[in-house]
């Protein structure tokens, strides 16, 4: 299902709490932008969120920072 120009590469597939599902999938668009779309499915409802990569890691320092602490 990728648009015209643009390539997919999918990352991972992540099953979470309650029945729901992550999936990461890095984008490349026809001009060369590149992002990180996070979908996380939840029954039949999706959610896309596309991250550039500075805010995908700032995401990811935030989610290992709670990780960390929450797993003491």
């Amino acid at each position: 299902m990728s648009e015209a120009g643009e390539g997919h590469t999918q990352r991972a597939v992540i099953q979470a709490p309650w029945g729901r599902e992550v999936t990461v999938t890095e984008i490349v668009y026809e001009g060369g932008m590149r992002a990180l779309r996070l979908r996380i499915r939840e029954n039949k409802r999706f959610t896309d969120l596309e991250l550039d990569p500075d805010t995908a890691k700032r995401l990811a320092e935030v989610l290992t920072g709670w990780a960390e602490a929450a797993g003491k």
